[in-house]
């Protein structure tokens, strides 16, 4: 079984108080784009139990293969099901470290082809139960429709954006930030209005109200994150913005430009939101 897990962007990110369980609350939309990792799954002719072989090609990833989510969704299920072996190959496109969901979207794939491929019967919400012990935003990948994000992101309702048939450029500075270090720094400062109400205004106004609570500490970080951004904003860009904690930069147009030569060399992906 073949299937390309999506990455996301994050249209706002309001980091709210601090939680009782060490998390913060936050308040975003999840918005899916076209660029895809390659997930295939084969069950193992030879039997047994486990994943027999996990075949990575594409960007490398850092880490052991056992923290790699594709693994954890393998043995989350099996905790519960007996599943047959299986042999894994996981092309990487989206790169890690960058706030777009690669692991977190490849984690919740690989839930939703194991329950079909082994017919286990799980339904939308008992794998977005399953996925939340993957990590906060792998509930979302389950049924990946743009989506408000509330409480640790787990929490979902679908929202509508007027914003299909956008053309969309996305860059990668080339350093990331860790997740635990952003919240370490962030600096939460009340919005003017809230996300919901900030998103409904026409595009042109969300330069000035929809805004990433992270990107007052990356810009210190790494600065090239704010040169990406304003540098799509003198190329004409309705609205620009670094996704999730970083480190990944995404620009929105109503028609296709040519992107600057000063920041070519950082573009991974442009194509159309749908």
């Amino acid at each position: 079984m073949l299937t390309y897990p999506c990455a996301k962007i994050n249209i706002g990110l309001n980091i709210k108080a601090k939680r009782a369980d060490g998390y913060h609350s936050v308040e975003t939309v999840f918005y899916p784009i076209g660029l895809t990792d390659r997930l295939e799954v084969i069950p193992d002719s030879d039997g047994g139990y486990g994943i027999a072989s996990m075949d990575i090609s594409g960007i490398m990833l850092d880490g052991e293969e056992s923290s790699n989510l594709v693994v954890k969704a393998y043995h989350l299920l099996s905790d519960r099901f007996i599943l047959p072996s299986v042999l894994v190959k996981l092309h990487k496109s989206i790169p890690p470290g960058g706030g777009l969901g690669g692991g977190s979207s490849d984690g919740a794939f690989m839930l939703v082809m194991l329950s079909r491929l082994f017919n286990l019967g799980l339904s939308k919400e008992e794998l977005q139960l399953l996925a939340g012990e993957l990590g906060s935003d792998c509930p979302f990948f389950i049924d990946p429709v743009p989506s408000l994000a509330v409480g640790r992101g787990e929490e979902l309702t679908p929202f509508l954006l007027d914003i299909k048939g956008l053309n969309i450029w996305l860059f990668h500075p080339g350093a990331g930030i860790s997740t635990v270090e952003a919240y370490r720094n962030v600096t939460s400062v009340p919005w003017s209005v809230s996300l919901i109400d900030a998103l409904q205004q026409p595009l042109s106004m969300w330069a000035g109200l929809v805004r990433n609570d992270f990107e007052a500490y990356a810009f210190t970080k790494i600065p090239l994150i704010q040169e990406i951004r304003d540098a799509c904003y003198g190329a004409g860009a309705l609205y620009s913005s670094m996704t999730s904690s970083g480190s990944a930069v995404y620009a929105l147009f109503k028609e296709q430009r040519e992107v600057p030569e000063l920041i070519r060399p950082y573009l991974i992906w442009e194509g159309l939101l749908v």
